[in-house]
């Protein structure tokens, strides 16, 4: 199926590096660094978080491909990357809950708001969805992770001057576009 090495570990990293621009958890990254000014705890949390988060989120997707038929997870797999897709056009922000972090240090303050955050988030369904499709599972929690930080670390870094110059609807639209392609080739290639 691979034609090339880490093939999944770099579907994994694109997908969420372009569903990622915009969404809540990268609001929070702008918070935490604005509120911190620490960015390499920060960062250290977000990798944390997202390793964790995505572990799961992947072996639920594992697991879930071995229950079901080729052919029903195909549609369900097609299905659900066109509502992730229909999903993505839709601008996040920050609820009052998500802004207020704890006090307890950047590191531990990111780690725990991160994952909570992540917890139901399109990129946390994406993960599901790419460990369903494409093996091995290892790639994709790497793929997934390296996706986030890299839609993560330069908001931490570069703080409120770059999201400021992030055309937003544009990264969503593509983003869109991106799910919208990997659900209707799903549903015409299936998974051999």
């Amino acid at each position: 199926m691979d034609t090339f090495p880490l093939f999944t570990a770099l579907i994994s990293a694109g997908t969420v590096a372009v569903a990622e621009i915009g969404d809540k958890t990268q609001l929070l990254a702008l918070l935490l660094a604005a509120r911190f000014r620490k960015p390499w705890p920060i960062i250290a949390g977000i990798l944390v978080a997202t390793i964790l988060n995505h572990a799961l989120a992947a072996w639920f997707g594992a697991l879930v491909a071995q229950w079901l038929r080729p052919e029903v997870l195909r549609w369900i797999v097609a299905i659900s990357f066109l509502a992730v897709a229909l999903w993505t056009l839709k601008p996040d922000t920050l609820d009052d809950d998500d802004a207020l972090a704890p006090a307890r240090g950047a590191f531990i303050a990111t780690t725990i708001a991160f994952f909570i955050a992540e917890i139901g988030d399109k990129t946390q369904v994406a993960t599901v969805l790419l460990a369903a499709k494409y093996p091995p599972l290892w790639e994709v929690v790497v793929g997934t992770t390296v996706g986030m930080l890299l839609a993560n670390v330069p908001v931490v870094l570069l703080g409120s001057r770059f999201a400021d110059r992030l055309p937003l609807k544009m990264a969503r639209y593509v983003a869109a576009a991106v799910f919208l392609l990997l659900g209707a080739w799903v549903a015409v290639r299936g998974f051999g």
